[in-house]
């Protein structure tokens, strides 16, 4: 495009013709810097469904940063485990990811391309995204509770540790639809808003694991990962949290003639 912009330039003599390139290159510093830093929050506080959204997927990430504080609590001070083999107790995690992408793989992915055909040539509604939440949302506070109320030094460690497993098949049920999501309903500002969510997101990542030993020496480790099971519960019973989104809208779609 530039080198055809500049030929045709010098073909005619006229100077209208330019590039996409040459003309972001004459934005100034101050209008680049609006569109990257400032319009991601533009968007943000004027979409509700944005804050929302960044609410409880900000809240998930701050729990599993969290966990890094919490699994040496009870693995090491609990169980009497080395600090090498309570590493260990995070791969359940990892292997409970790696089968929520098997599931969607299989599952859901085949399901949405066959909703791609039959909404075609119109977009599929971005509510078919959420439809992974409802299953991701109630595990991910049952998996809470689980790993609470199984850190006992009496309880074996393998049901904290398969606890983590349904942590991480949950969290990413959680996290790959609401991104898919916030895609397919900003189209053109997904950028913007991911990146607003993105950063609010981080701020939870990094404050939890803050106040995260404070919390388990307090309250011990069940009644602590009681409360952040019960927190993810009250939103999966909220009418505004996306963790229960509203059944996907029925849209009439004519049937293809034979």
């Amino acid at each position: 495009m530039l080198s055809k912009a500049k030929a045709q330039r010098a073909r005619t003599g006229n100077d209208k013709y330019h590039a996409p390139l040459e003309e972001r290159a004459k934005k100034s510093f101050g209008r680049t810097v609006e569109q990257i830093v400032v319009r991601p929050f533009q968007i943000f506080f004027q979409e509700p469904m944005l804050i929302a959204i960044t609410a409880y997927m900000s809240f998930v990430y701050g729990c599993v940063y969290l966990l890094f504080e919490a699994f040496p609590i009870v693995f090491v001070q609990g169980h009497k485990f080395s600090a090498g083999a309570s590493g260990l107790m995070f791969l359940p995690i990892a292997v409970g990811a790696m089968i929520a992408v098997a599931i969607y793989l299989i599952v859901f992915d085949p399901r949405y391309e066959r909703l791609i055909g039959e909404y075609a040539p119109n977009p599929v509604p971005p509510e078919y995204r959420l439809e992974m939440t409802l299953v991701g949302a109630p595990i991910f506070a049952v998996s809470f509770f689980w790993f609470g109320w199984t850190s006992f030094p009496s309880i074996s460690y393998w049901a904290p540790m398969v606890a983590g497993g349904a942590m991480g098949l949950s969290i990413v049920f959680l996290f790959l639809p609401l991104f898919n999501y916030i895609i397919d309903s900003y189209l053109f500002v997904a950028a913007s808003a991911l990146a607003a969510s993105t950063v609010v997101r981080s701020l939870f990542g990094a404050a939890f694991p803050l106040f995260a030993t404070q919390m388990y020496d307090a309250l011990d480790p069940r009644w602590a990962s009681t409360l952040l099971g019960y927190g993810a519960t009250l939103r999966k019973n909220s009418k505004h949290a996306p963790s229960v989104p509203a059944k996907p809208r029925n849209v009439d779609v004519e049937p293809k003639d034979v």
